[in-house]
């Protein structure tokens, strides 16, 4: 049987949904914008003799061609067979994805492992260790615990994913520690006539740029890479995760560095007219410029493509609102939206502000904002400081433009003593 062009039939499922998304959006688009012009033609009549009749007419249908007439309604008829399809696709992607369930390890089972941890085993088989004992815990939720200090039991478990919740500030050192394991597991497989395949490493820190350079550095080839950032946690994200951000950038596959410049998503629906659309599920490599695809020939290749995207479908069927994107971009963005509220929570949260009975609006948002950064760790905020190089830059902005306010306000005090 030739193997070579086989494409996994969960892509081709995804690939699929994809297609009728972007069409149903299209028949939907094509029904408003008919309306919108129809109804501007109308408003746009001259008036004249027997206007209100005619009106009258244009409502009830009379005076248009029937085709005209039966347009949207065929538009309708349309949208709700695609509509009927996407959800029988639906059905048969999460078939798909139950039939071959991924299994999930997770190095660092605190807060945050935790929460990842729960929802990850409603779709396939968890594994977790962590320096503490966290046996009770885990096996509350049906995870399997397996001590820190043991890294061939953990591996020996048949990992398809591991992801790494560690704080920023250990990832380093979690890495050097677990690369040289990994490694060692994959040459015992390959002497006893095993497929040297790695397990997919999954990073979940709040910055990107670091960690990515890290496991390109660090992991043996081996093993695919994708950079993750979920923009939420088990605050936020306690009561689901559904309309919650994640980033992500596929960063290897098959020992292939993919260009984040052309990075698509079979997650990230576009416009059916749109020249972005990965419909084709290629992606370009980084240097040499080589388009690769869904069924390459290469069956690392396949089997990696799929693990990945089944990873990342566990968090799409949990509702996330799925962004590919560049680590470099990702952490320039992050700068100065993510980093920066937690500089002003910082800040503001030094000055020992309390809560008064005139608080205003805005200020209770100025006291939910200090609680809310002020409850993390100063290693996190330590961490995206220092780990993110736009990080400095944003102070610098700041400081410059708190200079510029003060200089404003004295230069209007002066005009004003100068008035008198």
């Amino acid at each position: 049987m030739n193997r070579q062009r086989r494409r996994p039939a969960y892509l081709s499922l995804l690939l699929l949904t994809l297609q009728i998304h972007a069409t149903l959006s299209f028949a939907t688009a094509a029904a408003a914008a008919q309306n919108i012009s129809k109804a501007g033609q109308d408003r746009n009549q001259p008036a004249c003799k027997g206007e209100t009749s005619t009106s009258l007419d244009a409502m009830s249908g009379r005076g248009r061609s029937a085709s005209e007439i039966g347009r949207l309604e065929e538009l309708k008829k349309q949208e709700a067979k695609l509509a009927r399809q996407l959800a029988v696709l639906r059905k048969e992607k999460l078939s798909a994805l139950r039939s071959r369930p991924l299994t999930i390890g997770v190095v660092g089972f605190g807060r945050f492992g935790q929460f990842i941890a729960r929802t990850f085993a409603k779709h396939g088989r968890v594994v977790v260790t962590s320096r503490s004992d966290y046996t009770d815990i885990a096996n509350g939720m049906g995870v399997t615990y397996v001590p820190l200090s043991d890294p061939e039991a953990f591996l020996e478990e048949g990992l398809d994913v591991i992801v790494l919740a560690v704080s920023i500030l250990s990832f380093d050192s979690t890495v050097q520690k677990l690369a040289p394991q990994i490694q060692k597991y994959l040459d015992e497989k390959a002497s006893q006539g095993g497929l040297l395949r790695g397990p997919l490493v999954v990073d979940v820190l709040s910055v990107k740029e670091h960690p990515r350079q890290t496991l390109l550095d660090l992991l043996p080839p081996e093993c695919d890479i994708l950079c993750t950032h979920p923009m939420f946690g088990p605050d936020s994200g306690k009561n689901g995760w559904h309309g919650l951000t994640f980033v992500y950038e596929r960063t290897r596959i098959d020992n292939v560095l993919m260009d984040p410049s052309h990075e698509t998503s079979f997650h990230h629906f576009t416009d059916a007219g749109s020249s972005d659309s990965d419909a084709d599920g290629s992606f370009v490599e980084l240097g040499s410029g080589t388009v690769h695809d869904v069924h390459e020939n290469s069956e690392a290749h396949v089997e990696g493509m799929d693990r990945m995207e089944r990873f990342l479908s566990i968090w799409e069927e949990e509702g996330c609102r799925m962004v590919p994107l560049s680590c470099a971009d990702h952490d320039e963005y992050a700068a100065n939206s993510q980093f920066i509220t937690h500089l002003m929570g910082r800040i503001l949260g030094s000055q020992g502000l309390r809560k008064t009975p005139i608080d205003t609006k805005g200020f209770e948002s100025v006291m939910k904002l200090i609680g809310n950064t002020m409850a993390d760790s100063f290693d996190l905020f330590y961490g995206l400081y220092k780990y993110n190089k736009n990080s400095a830059e944003t102070i610098r902005q700041l400081q410059s433009a708190l200079s510029d306010v003060v200089v404003q306000l004295e230069e209007m005090e002066k005009q004003e003593q100068e008035s008198k």
